[in-house]
């Protein structure tokens, strides 16, 4: 059992200390600054914040960082692979030029010092010659930030030249939270079926993904029962074809499913509506932004990082 904050305590304890009102702007926030405990401004933009309290504090962060990795180029190039790729364990190996034995001692060092966590699979694939590595996930947001962002300009950084650090952000910034909003959909579903599914409770909820296929939801519950789903985040509204599509990938996995389930950030067509019913469940970004309801100080986490 894991000692740290989930994502979900993370992200309440942000919002409360910062007394957070636009859910969406609280996320793509949060995807920069989370899990650091730092008072963040939302009346400022932020490109001024990440200048003012990452930026210009560099040296004294990249010495807090050092402490733990030991300073070994290795260790951040893996960070910085997790936090860029597709999360997949053997994906990073072949980024940093590692063989597979030294790779998984490096991710073991980067999990016991509380970096990253292990996101693996709900199912394993019907067939084993199409299984696939585990995946990643950074336990702290601000960590996938920097070594996506700051760690890979930090030459020019040091210099004290930021046009680097801003290009390659410009050029994130658009999708940097989607893997926030994965966690806190998964995070929903935990806590909305807990009551409804009582006499059934789940036992397993994340992805479903082998070398041919890979599925966002994927909901398993003690008798077995499989519910797949999809996150849909583009600005057009979710329509039919996004469940046929999840239909033929869990066709394709060889998955028992009957029952689905479809969020999408901007609503839903009038065609995907009529489908609605016992067999297929559709949420919203209102259903999502439901997990910061009734905060208060006990959602607080403490911190002993330096408050920039």
């Amino acid at each position: 059992m894991s000692t740290h904050p989930t994502l979900l305590q993370q992200f309440r304890s942000f919002c409360y200390q910062n007394k957070a009102t636009d859910f969406e702007q609280a996320v793509e926030y949060f995807a920069v600054f989370g899990g650091m405990g730092w008072n963040v401004d939302f009346s400022k933009p932020i490109e001024e914040l990440i200048e003012k309290k990452v930026l210009s504090n560099y040296r004294y962060i990249h010495g807090d960082l050092t402490k733990i990795t030991h300073s070994k180029p290795t260790y951040h190039a893996m960070l910085t692979a997790i936090a860029t790729g597709d999360r997949r364990e053997y994906s990073a190996f072949k980024k940093v030029n590692i063989g597979r034995e030294e790779g998984e001692e490096v991710i073991d060092f980067l999990i016991k010092d509380g970096f990253l966590v292990f996101d693996k699979s709900v199912e394993k694939p019907v067939n084993e010659k199409d299984g696939i590595s585990d995946k990643l996930l950074f336990i702290t947001p601000f960590m996938r930030f920097w070594f996506a962002v700051i760690s890979p300009t930090y030459k020019s950084i040091k210099e004290g030249d930021y046009k680097e650090v801003k290009e390659r952000w410009s050029h994130m910034k658009a999708g940097f939270s989607t893997l926030i909003y994965d966690q806190l959909v998964l995070e929903m579903f935990q806590q909305g079926f807990k009551d409804t599914f009582e006499g059934d409770p789940i036992v397993a909820l994340g992805g479903y993904w082998d070398k041919n296929v890979e599925i966002d939801i994927l909901i398993k519950r003690k008798s077995g029962e499989l519910i797949a789903g999809v996150s849909k985040y583009s600005k057009s509204k979710a329509n039919k074809n996004e469940l046929t599509k999840l239909k033929e990938k869990c066709t394709q996995a060889e998955l028992k499913v009957e029952s689905f389930i479809i969020f999408s950030k901007n609503k839903f067509s009038s065609e995907l509506k009529k489908e609605k019913g016992e067999k297929l469940q559709l949420f919203s970004l209102r259903n999502l932004s439901g997990l910061v309801a009734d905060l208060s100080e006990k959602d607080l986490l403490e911190h002993t990082n330096k408050m920039y």
